[in-house]
């Protein structure tokens, strides 16, 4: 492995993080905040880590290999993550690790917060936590790869290791004219969704915030009570169309732009994650009825809200740790769904749940009639066997790892239930489980041993296992080996 060219590129991710600062330094300084001192500070930490990782780096005379980008993908999130806490600690607001667990669960995308009182913070530092998730919803690396001039198609290795899903298909040839696409397509909702949100009565900097957020599938607010605090119907259908559009794949999005509505038509992953995101509002919505005697218009919208929240985001608009046991059930699953490959949101991705229903049937089908050929297809492409081994091995591990950082909480005095939740929602990045961290709560009690496994939790779930494991092997490391 090239140290040197690792350096230069987590040079470089650093230089763009400090210069992303400048926003909410702005802010600061408009508002008249003492939160600016921080994020000059923050900032200068940035451009100074940079300038160090710049002068060990080197400019690439040779085509990066698998081990350099995937060392730049993971290092570039742990980088990115432990510079972006500088501004809560700076701040004197969050202690060293609270700092670590809020910028990571904003990179990520999880939404979970150690913050019980988020309105007593300054505005500046709520527009970074929502900046966080913005920058880690399509990607901190592709964002990169799509804004730097001299990236070439060996970037594919980086992008490889940070994307989500079972395949790793492509919109464009180019790997940086794709990246630059889906970059566009991520500003232009998100410019939309800022708009909406002005139309429906929110105030600058709270549609500001809520737009960077939904469009990321994060689920960071500025209130307390997340989207409950609007008490607006029509801002929560409006969050809800936007959740439910972050959670799709935004490939998908411009082979619509190119080709027509038609496509979606014919993608088997678009049409399962709205049937499950159907069925499940359905389902609530009657479970809602039947045990709390709530009208159908009220069980639609709290039903429909949350069903898309915790299958992409993480916004609350009710304590839904009060509904019946039923449909707390149908949210876990959610948790463990997620969105579509491709997307913003995380979770085990739909597409790897219909090519694990499918295979299941494939051999029920096998078992029953052994002469018969039963393949496994998605969008009237037969799967690859290689294909779905990864799909069985990642949903092996995916469960391993929940199971694994469950226990460690039941090990902390977490109750059984709880730590499931915790370790779905955290694996999955959603943010808000049940119990000690339900709708209504934040991670704040955890003790400092939770929160750590926790951050691990997070990190894990972002980068997709398999990063992290081919991370964990001594031989990565070495300078020479065979890649």
């Amino acid at each position: 492995m090239n140290f040197r060219i690792v350096c230069q590129f987590l040079g470089k991710i650093s230089l763009a993080e400090s210069a992303v600062m400048l926003l909410p330094l702005a802010l600061a300084l408009v508002l008249g905040e003492d939160a600016a001192v921080a994020f000059f500070g923050a900032a200068a930490g940035c451009f100074g880590t940079a300038l160090v990782l710049l002068r060990r780096g080197q400019v690439r005379k040779r085509l990066l290999t698998m081990r350099e980008g995937i060392a730049i993908t993971g290092l570039g999130w742990l980088l990115a993550t432990g510079l972006g806490m500088l501004p809560y600690v700076l701040s004197g607001h969050l202690v060293l690790l609270d700092g670590v667990f809020e910028s990571i669960s904003g990179f990520t995308g999880t939404g979970a917060t150690v913050i019980d009182d988020l309105e007593v913070l300054p505005q500046s530092l709520l527009l970074w936590r929502s900046m966080t998730h913005w920058l880690g919803g399509l990607g901190i690396v592709v964002i990169f790869i799509a804004l730097l001039p001299e990236s070439g198609q060996d970037s594919s290795y980086i992008y490889n290791a940070e994307a989500a899903g079972p395949t790793k298909e492509r919109v464009l040839p180019r790997l940086r004219e794709m990246t630059q696409v889906l970059f566009q397509l991520y500003m232009a909702f998100t410019v939309i969704a800022l708009a909406v949100f002005i139309g429906y009565g929110m105030d600058l900097i709270s549609a500001v915030n809520h737009a960077l957020s939904t469009i990321s599938a994060g689920g960071f607010s500025t209130y307390n009570e997340s989207a409950a605090h609007f008490e607006s119907p029509a801002i929560e259908g409006w969050m809800t169309f936007f959740m439910i559009l972050a959670g799709g794949n935004f490939g998908l999005y411009y082979r619509v732009y190119q080709k027509g509505f038609a496509v979606l038509r014919r993608n088997t992953e678009f049409k399962a994650y709205l049937t499950i995101l159907g069925v499940s509002t359905c389902l609530v919505v009657i479970n809602l009825m039947m045990s709390l005697a709530i009208s159908l218009p009220e069980a639609l919208r709290f039903a429909s809200f949350q069903v898309a929240s915790i299958a992409t985001t993480g916004f609350v608009s009710a304590d839904y740790d009060l509904w019946p046991p039923f449909s707390k059930g149908v949210l876990l699953l959610l948790m463990l769904c997620g969105g579509c490959a491709g997307s913003t949101a995380a979770g085990l991705k739909v597409s790897r749940l219909v090519i694990l229903v499918r295979t299941a049937w494939a051999a029920a089908v096998h078992a029953a009639f052994p002469k018969r050929l039963a393949a496994v297809t998605m969008n009237g492409c037969e799967i690859d066997g290689s294909t779905v081994i990864r799909v069985g091995q990642f949903f092996f591990l995916y469960m391993v790892f929940i199971a694994f950082w469950a226990a460690l909480l039941t090990f902390d005095g977490i109750a059984g239930f709880d730590a499931i939740g915790i370790s779905i929602t955290t694996m999955g990045c959603i943010g808000p489980a049940f119990g000690v961290t339900g709708a209504t709560c934040t991670y704040a009690e955890l003790s400092s041993f939770s929160k750590m496994i926790l951050c691990l939790s997070m990190l894990v779930g972002r980068l997709e296992i398999f990063t992290v494991l081919v991370m964990l092997r001594p031989g990565f490391w070495r300078k020479k080996g065979n890649w």
